[in-house]
């Protein structure tokens, strides 16, 4: 089955390749089509939102396993059990504070996605659904995220 989506907006900001640090100094302005203007409504009482998006440099990968950013301390391990680009679909999902939105634009900080890259949804952020307090992660995805944002 082939799935098509058309994206609803694009990321604006001024990263044009990937980098594996220092995104939470990264503002970002997402531009969504001007006929979703409405759907934007209520959603500036949110201080968070969840930005679904497409990796648009990053080919599909067959790369099944691999240490996370070509770290030699990292493990090897399967590509479902990272956040990289290399993967069967590039899609990038990440939660972000909310800056402003301004008509059919949404600024955003934190968003670990590049210049031009389609977002394909936004979700407003519920910790019901978003924050599970019981979640745990191996050690190495702590060392990992260190410097990220």
């Amino acid at each position: 089955m082939q799935i098509c989506m058309e994206p609803i907006g694009y990321v604006r900001n001024s990263v044009n390749s990937p980098v594996d640090s220092g995104w939470s100094k990264v503002e970002s302005t997402i531009v969504l089509r001007e006929d979703l203007t409405a759907a934007l409504s209520g959603l500036n009482a949110f201080s968070h939102i969840v930005v679904v998006f497409w990796m648009h440099q990053a080919e599909p990968s067959t790369m099944l396993a691999r240490r996370p950013q070509n770290r030699n301390d990292m493990p090897e391990v399967g590509i479902l059990a990272q956040r990289s680009k290399h993967r069967p679909n590039p899609i990038g999902i990440t939660s972000v504070p909310l800056v402003k939105i301004s008509g059919s634009s949404i600024v955003v900080r934190g968003l670990d996605a590049i210049d031009s890259t389609p977002v394909l949804d936004i979700k407003p952020y519920y910790p019901g659904f978003d924050r599970l307090p019981e979640a745990q992660v191996p050690e190495w995805v702590n060392r990992l995220m260190g410097n990220y944002f």
